[in-house]
This record gives structure tokens, sequence and C-alpha cells, in this order.
């Protein structure tokens, strides 16, 4: 009996050793949050195991060998470019005045799979899916650009263990904080409005070359839109903000993840170079080393598309060895040889390179995730996009002058070969020259009448009122806002009584002066927000807008009537004349300018067989107060 009572006691004594080694193994460090701790890093002190090969569950992982491969991470955010799953192991508890209520932030900049386990207090977890395999609003308990999960209440008795598997073989990074909500969204105001303004910047530098392009269709400017565009994309990736606005509603298309947005920005970025620099022809093996990186970044995407996440984020690492070098060493040749752009070229391509070196050193493990190194890229693009800028028009400004230079050789050789004729026959130099001086007038002529053109292409040259074009643009504009609003728009047609006989009895300069003068007057009548127009001859025409138009309208008219008659001084007499006045109303009579025009022109008809100086609408009756 007392043998049996011993070795009961041993097995006791034996158990109760291995319930303390297996706390010993199983119990991560405690992280007691303070009431002032809203903002605070966790990764000094959690746990961390690599899951080689992926197998590992929630439900293994709380295996005594399993627990006791957790080692302390001691700050580290990042493992690089892990082809493994990674755990963490995170134990908190609350000081007795600190806030009950926490949230945790995963600060990853972008991460492929993230799980997160809680317990459920019945002896089981319950999972949450995060990262770029679910949808933005699915992977996150609150609207925030990085993934944010609200904790359980914390106790201030009982520690709360609670587990993350994190994986992307691309850079696989967890930072960690945890949070008060205020506080928390506090901060996001301060970071939004920053990124929003270097958003702005980038965005404006590229709609600003979007346009040159547009007009100079030239190559170099439309790889600059591309490669500020890329840039713009990936900044919004990296941030946060692209999963968050721009693709909430489900997981991440390959074609917007990590490894294909920088695909398009690195591709753009050496087309534009070979563009800028002219490398084909002056730096042939650069030339041919950056053709070589674009089909590394065709490569990389390609992996990507196939789920070799791992080697595509890799191909990137040995970009690093043909299209940095090619494009460093072919601004620095370009310079040397005088060409200014390859020094702006220079500038900004250092400022991207270290923000770029800083990217792919936190991608790979080498250094740890901070706050500040989430800022730097996209300073560093906003003021690429400025340097890149600049370049260009250097290159147009220094394109110009090689155009100048070349004209000037043509000059010279062409004033030669004058000088050959001259001595080999004087008549036909004077022919020549006097042929010469017709061209260059020639020449002036065309350039008078095409800057002749371009003002008359809006404006009439006379009263300088906006011509029937400009009356076609801004009508059809008016209508478009006009329908999205319900509102009315007016129509109306003015025609000069009796001018005719001003033109044959005082001669077109009366009539010039009286054209002139009643355009004056039509201005002075409408608006800032209405239009009067000279459609031709003694035609003119007025647009109403607003909310009241139909009201306005015949106010409208009764002055363009009174004012319109006023005579007008000219050489010692008086010039008067009377207007007739057809009103047309959008929606009520068109909904098109050619339908409203023809109706405004019906009611004018009418206005003047009633015996003009009147004024009609559409539908051929005269005002009451008005006689017909």
């Amino acid at each position: 009996m007392l043998r049996i009572r011993e070795i009961s006691v041993r097995t006791l004594l034996f158990a109760l050793l291995l319930n303390l080694c297996y706390l010993d193994f199983t119990q991560a460090e405690t992280i007691t949050l303070g009431p002032a701790d809203s903002g605070r890093g966790l990764n000094m002190e959690v746990d961390l195991v690599e899951d080689a090969g992926g197998e590992l569950n929630i439900a293994q992982l709380q295996h005594p060998e399993v627990q006791a491969g957790f080692q302390p991470a001691e700050g580290k955010a990042s493992v690089g470019q892990s082809p493994h799953p990674w755990w963490v192991r995170v134990t908190l508890q609350r000081a007795s005045d600190a806030p009950a209520h926490w949230w945790l932030e995963v600060g990853s900049v972008t991460l492929k799979d993230l799980r997160f386990y809680l317990p459920d207090g019945e002896g089981g977890w319950h999972e949450r899916q995060s990262g770029e395999l679910v949808g933005f609003h699915e992977g996150r308990d609150h609207p925030y650009r990085r993934m944010l999960f609200r904790l359980p209440e914390l106790s201030d008795q009982r520690p709360l263990t609670f587990y993350l598997r994190t994986y992307d073989p691309a850079g696989n990074s967890f930072p960690l904080k945890v949070w008060q909500l205020d506080a928390l969204q506090e901060q996001a105001v301060g970071e939004n409005l920053f990124l929003g303004l270097i958003y702005g910047l980038i965005l404006a530098m590229l709609l600003y070359n979007l346009f040159i392009f547009l007009s100079l269709r030239d190559t170099a400017y439309f790889w600059y839109v591309m490669t500020t565009s890329g840039a713009l994309l990936m900044i919004l990736g990296m941030t946060g903000h692209g999963f968050q606005y721009l693709w909430p509603n489900g997981p991440v298309p390959f074609w917007l993840d990590r490894i294909s947005i920088p695909a398009l920005w690195g591709f753009s970025a050496c087309r534009f170079t070979q563009t800028l620099l002219q490398t084909r022809r002056f730096v042939p093996w650069a030339h041919r080393l950056l053709t070589f990186a674009l089909c590394l970044y065709v490569a990389a995407v390609l992996f990507n598309a196939f789920g070799l996440r791992a080697f595509g984020a890799w191909v990137f690492v040995a970009l690093a060895l043909t299209a940095i070098p090619a494009s460093l060493w072919a601004s620095f040749r370009r310079w040397r040889q005088g060409y200014f752009p390859a020094l702006l070229y220079l500038c900004g391509f250092g400022v991207i390179l270290g923000s770029v070196n800083l990217l792919l050193l936190r991608a790979t493990g080498v250094i740890q995730p901070a706050a500040w190194s989430g800022y730097v890229f996209p300073l560093a693009v906003a003021a690429e996009s400025i340097l890149f800028s600049f370049a260009l028009a250097s290159r147009i400004q220094i394109l110009k002058q090689e155009r100048a230079a070349a004209l000037e050789h043509a000059d010279r050789e062409k004033s030669a070969r004058l000088e050959q004729v001259q001595a080999s026959a004087e008549q036909l130099s004077l022919a020549v020259e006097a042929r010469t001086a017709e061209l260059a007038q020639a020449n002036r002529d065309l350039s008078e009448r095409e800057i002749e053109l371009k003002q008359a292409a809006f404006h009439d040259p006379l009263t300088e009122l906006p011509n029937r074009r400009y009356l076609i643009e801004r009508v059809e504009a008016a209508i478009t806002e006009a329908a999205r609003r319900g509102e009315s728009i007016a129509l109306l047609l003015i025609d000069l009584d009796h001018f005719k006989p001003i033109n044959d009895g005082h001669g077109h300069d009366a009539g010039d002066l009286l054209l002139r003068t009643l355009g004056q007057r039509l201005r002075g009548l409408v608006r800032s927000s209405d239009m009067a127009a000279r459609l031709g001859g003694d035609e003119f025409a007025i647009l109403l807008t607003g909310a009241t138009v139909e009201q306005d309208a015949g106010q409208v008219a009764e002055r363009l009537l009174h004012e319109l008659s006023l005579p007008v001084p000219y050489r010692g007499t008086s010039l008067a004349v009377t207007v007739s006045v057809g009103a047309a109303f959008f929606p009520h009579h068109a909904e098109e300018f050619s339908r409203l025009y023809k109706a405004a022109d019906e009611a004018l008809y009418r206005a003047k067989q009633q015996g003009r100086a009147s004024w009609v609408q559409q539908d051929g009756r005269a005002p009451a107060d008005q006689p017909t």
C-alpha cells in the first residue's frame, strides 16, 4: 500500500513538473497596456515561429512542441521574401486604469494573406481573414487604409493570447500596433491630408504633361505619363488608399497587386529613359540593357499571373543589376556629353533610386518597417515627377534650339547658293531676291491671317462678341446642364430692322459703328452666366440660363427693344434702328440646338410679320402688353 502511494506521489510530481515545463514553453510575454499606450508598437514583445511547408493550423499550434518553437521577435516586423507562412503570438493585458477596448493594427504595406485567430471562450478559435485575398471591408473591422481588428474586452486580471498567420512570398511584414479608435482616427486625418497633397501634386504633373503630349504627340511625354500613372497607382497600393477607394469590393486582382503595378511603373520608366536620353543613338549598350530589363518586367508579371509570386518578386531584385546601372550610366554619359536634361533625370532618378532601395531592403527583411519609411517613396515620386517634367521641358527647348540652328544653317547655305547665282547671272539674282521677298511677305501675310483666324474662330472681329460657333458650343453645354438640373434655357434671336438703309445712306463705316455700339449694349444687358453673340450681318443672339429663365426672357426682350433702339451719334447725326426678337425655350420647344434655333427663328419671322419692333415667343403669341 505504501509502495502504491509512493508511486502515486512520484507520478503527481512528474505531472506537475511537465505542466510547469509546458507553461514555460507556451506562456508568451504578457504585454500590459496602460492608459497612454494608444499607438504603441508590439513587435518588441511578441513571439514568432516559421511554418515551414505551410501545414500548421491553429489546433496544431497548441501542441507543446510547436509552442516551444516560438521565439521572441525582438522588434522584428518583417521576415523578407519568405516562401513560408509565419505565426505571430501576442499576449495582452490591460492595467487597472487602462481602457478595456482596444484595436489591433497590422501596418503592412501590402500583404497577400493574413489570418487572425481569437479564442472563442469554449476551447476553440474564431478565424478572420484579411489581406489581398478578400475584399477591403471583409478584411477589417473599421474602414482604415491598413488592416484593423477590434480586440475583445481586455481584463486587468486574465491575459488574452491570440495568433496571427501572415503569408506573402513577395515580402512578409507584420508591424503591429494597438490603438484607441479616437486616437487612430485623429492620426488618420493628418496622414490623409499629407498623402492627399502628394497625390494632388503628382496628379497635377501627370495632367499637365498629358495635355502637352496631346498637343505635341511626343513619345517621351507619353512614357512620362505612363511612368507617373504607374507610380501613382503604386503609391495608392502601398498606402492602402487604392484598396480602400479604387478596388474595395473584392480581392486585389493580380494586375493591381504589388508585383504587376511596380512592373508597369518600371517598364514605363525604362521606356521613358530610352526616349528622353536617346540611348539608342548615344548609349547603345545601355539601350540594349534597358530593353532586357523590359523583358524582365514582362516576365515578373507573367510569373505573378501564374501564381509564382515569389519568383516575380525575385525578378525585381534581378532588375537592380540591369535597369538601375543602365539608367545611371546612360544619364551620366549624356550629361557629360552636354545634354542638360540628363542631369535633371539623374537627380530625379537618384531620389527615386534611394526610395526604391529602401523598399527592396524592407521587402527582403534587411531593414524593419518604420512609420517614417512609408512616406519616403511617395515624396520621392513627387520629386521625381517634378524633375522629370523639367527634363522634358528642357528637352523641348533644346529641340527648338536645334531646329533654329538647322534653319539658320539652311539659310546660310541658301545665301551661299544665292551668291553663286549672283556671280553667274545678275538678272537671275534679282529675280530670286524678288521672289524671296514675295515669299517672305506671303509668309507674313499667312502668319497674320493665321492669327486672325484663331481670333475669329470663336469671336466676331467687328463687335468682339462670341460668334456662331461659340454660341453653338455654349448652348449645347447649357442644354446638358439644364437637363441635369431640370431647368429651362432661352435662345433669343435678334434682327435689326431697317439696317440696310443705314449702310446705303451713310456708308459701311456708319453701319460698322452701329453694330459695334449695339454689340457693347448687348454685352451690358446680359449676366455673366448668360451670353450675347453675333451670328453675322445684322443678326445677334442671346442665351439665357437659370431657374427663372422663362420669366427673365420677357424682361430681357423688353430691354432689348428699348436699349437697342436708342440712337447712336455719327458725324453730327443720329443712327437708329429697331429690333425684332424671337424667343424659344428648352425643353418646351426643342431639345437640341438646331431645333431650338429653328424654333427661335420661326418666332423671329412672326415678329417681323407683325410689324417689326416687337418680340414673339415660339408659340406665335406676343406678350399681353405688347401690340401685335
